[in-house]
């Protein structure tokens, strides 16, 4: 019969006959997708056991189990289900392939013979478990499978929305629980029709190989008969021939790569992304046993660090693939940062963590960072990296620009680097809550290796990959500079606790280290707490994930950064103590107490000490730089000053005037700054007619991502606080310290009151500041306008500080509307400036002239209690003349976030006052002092110091420790080929350029007996 005369075929409706035979929902009973499984049964016997811990498998099935049946409920959020899967496969099934199906809500994990096996989630497509690919005769008939289920979705439990508050009262189904025979034929065809649709709606109506993929796929359903299986090689001969086209020499390549991005905490808390990746990786382990080609790459230290504590069968199998070169660690952190907020030091030990982990684990190094997801990637990141062995960088998250999109490499449509380089990266597996690749994705992709009219596919390595794009490396663009996301700037300010958690660990962690070093080199006794400290870097490490220390996690994981904080604080405190005690032993003198400078220069300045019977009394102490000075007698508190006192005037319209001889500040009977002159000059910097510490509230309410954005609009809603005259009262009424104070009601629920502080000999004054924040969609800032005009103003950021745009000339300027600094940010003319420094806040703004410090936000997800209470913070004001950098900006905003310390000596304080090292150059800062990781001894002590200022410079370093030995180092404090540092009495000279990060390495001498 002669074939039928092809009909005049129709886009759409030819397009849809296709999905409709390949179709899950219709015409089942007739199409090829309902024969994918034949026979099934049910299983032998299904019990269940509820709990709310997460508890190990030994232990679990050791517990009571209830019979149980598809349908049956279970939960609420955040419980364990455990099911008992007693399994029975027919005889008639020999030869076949046969799969345990099952699905249920939340996420599934199969455990067999006591190991995980494979994770089973309806939403990460996994909702069938292989038994066998072919039954044997001999083949047991009867086993017994655990399926440990967690009673949250792959992307957590929020009510109504994804990112809405979990909904503590979800509860869960089982709706299959079935042996069933596999067809493996009508799988590849299916593989093969879904492919040929997906080309064809890719491709579109105006292109050729769109239709003849169409067209194949047409025919390829004329001729295969899902009830007749010997009709399916025809159908897949017609497919081989399409996908076996070859294409030309000049194809773009694509290198994919599995992945699966786990967020370390995000809508679940920290303790199931342990079991999260369990999941993931051992479907992973599976997909590599299957598929020698396929290569999985994997970032993060934390998580392989928790699968070797909580699955040490898995972790031995991740060492085996990779040593077979299929599972690839990268990044080479301890987690997937923010790249915006944590410190220079903090980002460095993300690297010596990670990079050591990988190390020790997987016998190498990464060579390349990889941060698909974070919200912005600092300037000072390329020189972090490659100082830690690593020259190659991957992210995605810049196409997510909501201005203006950013060139990077997304697959060849999207590719910006067209011409310049014919590779790009391809990362598949589902990703954010896990799951990972699946065999249908890795199948289509192996279909891809090289057809006509399409890129070619290799599964590859990120070796491959940026092997091959350095083969073109004088081809590509360069970025110089912070790469900005336009996008998450509200996370520069969400979760005001969790900010000043983080900024205050990394000072204790700092301020611990340093003094254990000296501890270490001034007393053989001493121990240093090498392991303490690793375990407490580590956790604040964990908390810097990028959507932690952001804020924009809910409630659970905001709760239990905090309680890292806490840990941190409580052993960090202990550790000074011990440190101190350590630095006390053996000098004669009265008991008392040890004041304490951990900043690389000597400071002057006003201090609580604590005294008999809990009161406090104000002095000035002077301390040398990283080091002590005995506390001065209570008889010899009030010296007489070497500097002018603070005079304190309330004048008769209740305005009161604050003056040190440095600084004279004028705050009007609501408590906002009307004045604020640079005495020697009689400069004034507050703008004409304008007034400073103006509170300003704002309407915050984005477009859907809550907790992460605040939108261009919300300046627009700018609505003044405003004051109650008369609510002005003095504080400390002058001598060493003077003070105003004032209570502000923000609205009906929100209330704050604020200390205005001088003190004798300080550059700036501060504003003690305590909130109680009850609101919903606001935003708080606090602003103040500049006699000052410039077209761009100074942020500190890591190791260093940048210019941003005061103008929104362009889109790319305007997008910077709410930008992140760290501990200060200046707006300077020539001759004359004003500096805004902080003790916990991230987030900024200049505009114009105006400078604006983000305080409080109050988004409702996915946290609906974020920021909601009590908050105490600290930001300074300093006009200065001349350049910040001359006028000392930045010491003073390190004084502000490091404060001298007071710390009980148990036996005699020393007399005198020590040094341990002290720098030649303003422009260079010591900032890290730590025992060397690998410590002979433990006599070998690291230091990082690096170039504030921006310019080259040359500096001597001068140490009164016994020093041995001085050699530079790289990041990870492996040592400088070039060989020790000349050593001339206990100096070194060190050249630095702009910006330079460098790392030493001391060793000591023995320590006398």
């Amino acid at each position: 019969m002669a074939a039928a005369a092809p009909a005049l075929k129709h886009w759409r409706t030819t397009l849809e006959r296709v999905e409709k035979f390949v179709s899950p929902l219709y015409f089942t009973d007739c199409n090829l997708r309902g024969r994918l499984f034949g026979d099934s049964c049910p299983v032998a016997e299904l019990s269940s056991f509820l709990t709310p811990e997460r508890l190990p498998y030994e232990e679990a099935v050791q517990q009571d189990f209830r019979p149980a049946q598809v349908g049956d409920s279970f939960g609420p959020t955040w419980w364990t289900c455990w099911f008992r899967v007693e399994l029975t496969i027919p005889e008639a099934w020999v030869g076949q392939e046969v799969h345990l199906r099952w699905e249920s809500d939340g996420e599934g994990l199969v455990w067999r013979d006591g190991e995980p096996v494979q994770g089973l989630t309806k939403e990460g497509e996994k909702t069938s478990y292989i038994l066998t690919d072919k039954l044997g005769e001999k083949d047991p008939r009867s086993l017994t499978l655990y399926v440990e289920v967690a009673c949250n979705g792959l992307l957590g439990a929020g009510k109504g929305s994804m990112i809405a508050a979990p909904d503590p009262e979800k509860m869960f189904q089982v709706s299959r629980a079935e042996l069933a025979v596999f067809h493996r034929d009508v799988y590849k065809l299916l593989v093969d029709l879904e492919l040929l649709l997906g080309i064809a709606k890719g491709l579109g109506e105006d292109n050729q190989r769109s239709f003849q993929a169409l067209y194949t796929a047409n025919q390829m359903v004329n001729v295969c008969d899902p009830a007749q299986p010997e009709t399916f090689p025809v159908a897949q001969a017609l497919a081989s021939k399409f996908f076996g086209q070859r294409g030309g020499e000049s194809q773009h390549t694509i290198h994919a790569m599995g992945h699966c991005h786990i967020d370390t905490a995000w809508l679940w808390p920290f303790k199931e992304t342990v079991r999260k990746c369990a999941r993931s990786w051992v479907t992973v382990v599976q997909l590599m046993e299957r598929n020698p080609e396929f290569i999985f790459a994997c970032s993060q230290a934390q998580q392989l660090e928790w699968v070797r504590s909580y699955y040490p069968g898995l972790h031995a199998r991740l060492q085996e693939f990779a040593c077979r070169g299929q599972f690839v660690p990268v990044g080479g952190t301890w987690v997937e940062m923010d790249g915006n907020l944590p410190s220079g030091e903090s980002m460095v030990r993300q690297f010596l963590q990670g990079q050591n982990f990988f190390r020790q684990e997987f016998g190498k190094m990464c060579s390349e960072f990889w941060l698909p997801d974070t919200f912005g990637y600092s300037a000072q990141l390329p020189q972090i990296m490659r100082s830690c062995g690593i020259k190659r960088f991957l992210t995605q998250k810049l196409s997510w620009n909501l201005v203006n999109s950013f060139p990077v490499l997304k697959t060849v449509a999207k590719n910006r680097d067209k011409g310049r380089t014919n590779h790009s990266a391809f990362l598949f597996g589902f990703g954010d809550g896990g799951g990972g690749p699946t065999q249908t994705m890795v199948d289509r992709l192996k279909r891809l290796c090289n057809t006509d009219g399409l890129p070619r596919v290799q599964l590859s390595s990120p070796e491959r990959l940026f092997s091959a794009l350095e083969g073109h490396s004088e081809q590509l663009c360069t970025w110089v500079g912070e790469l900005f996301l336009e996008l998450h700037n509200g996370t520069y300010t969400t979760h005001a606790q969790i900010k000043k958690g983080n900024r205050e660990c990394e000072r204790i962690l700092h301020d611990v280290e340093l003094l254990s070093s000296l501890a270490l080199a001034r007393s053989a006794q001493f121990l240093y707490p090498a392991a303490l400290l690793q375990d407490l870097w580590r956790l604040l490490l964990l908390t810097q994930f990028h959507d932690v220390v952001t804020g924009s996690c809910i409630q659970l994981v905001a709760e239990e950064a905090i309680c890292h904080y806490e840990d941190i604080r409580s052993h960090g405190n202990t550790l000074l103590s011990a440190a101190a005690a350590a630095l006390c032993a053996g000098e004669p003198g009265p008991e008392g107490l040890l004041i304490v400078n951990t900043l690389p220069w000597k400071r002057t300045e006003v201090l609580a000490l604590p005294r008999s019977g809990g009161a406090h009394s104000l002095a000035l102490v002077t301390v040398p730089s990283m080091g002590f000075a005995p506390a001065p007698t209570p008889t010899s508190l009030q010296p007489l000053l070497p500097q002018q006192p603070v005079f304190v005037v309330q004048e008769t319209d209740s305005s009161v005037t604050l003056d040190n001889g440095i600084i004279r500040v004028r705050l009007d009977p609501t408590g906002r700054l009307t004045s604020l002159v640079l005495v020697a000059s009689g400069r004034e910097a507050v703008a004409e007619g304008a007034i400073g510490n103006q509170f300003v509230l704002f309407d915050d309410v984005p477009l859907y991502w809550d907790a992460w954005d605040v939108m261009d609009y919300h300046l627009e809603t700018r609505k003044p606080v405003l004051g109650q005259a008369g609510t002005l009262a003095v504080g400390t009424e002058g001598g060493v310290r003077g003070s105003a104070w004032f209570l502000l009601q923000i609205s009906p629920n929100s209330r704050l009151s604020q200390e205005v502080v001088l003190d004798v000999g300080c550059p700036y004054v501060r504003f003690h500041t305590e909130v109680h924040w009850h609101e919903a969609h606001k935003f708080l800032k606090v602003e103040f306008p500049a006699r000052v005009r410039s077209p761009q103003a100074t942020y500190e950021v890591q190791f260093g500080h940048l210019q941003r745009p005061t103008h929104y000339n362009t889109s790319w300027d305007w997008a910077r509307f709410e930008v992140w600094a760290h501990r200060w940010m200046d707006l300077s003319e020539h001759g004359f400036g004003l500096a805004l420094l902080n003790d916990c806040k991230y987030g900024a703004s200049v505009r114009g002239n105006v400078l604006s410090l983000s305080l409080l936000r109050a988004p409702k997800s996915p946290d609906a209690t974020v920021d909601m209470g009590r908050h105490e913070f600290t930001y300074a004001l300093m006009p200065h003349k001349g350049s910040f950098q001359d006028a000392g900006v930045i010491p003073a905003a390190y004084s502000l976030n490091f404060p001298l310390l007071a710390l009980p000596a148990p036996g005699p304080a020393p007399a005198a006052a020590w040094s341990a090292f002290s720098v030649s150059s303003p422009a260079v800062v010591l900032e890290t002092v730590k025992q060397a990781e690998t410590s002979p001894q433990g006599r070998t002590l690291l230091l990082r110091l690096y170039e504030a200022h921006g310019s080259h410079t040359d500096c001597w370093l001068h140490t009164s420790l016994p020093v041995q030995e001085a050699v530079l180092c790289d990041l990870l404090e492996r040592r400088d080929p070039t060989g020790p540092l000349l050593l001339r009495d206990n100096r070194l000279k060190l050249t630095f350029t702009p910006f330079q990060v460098q790392s030493l390495l001391l060793v000591l001498q023995p320590p006398p007996n």
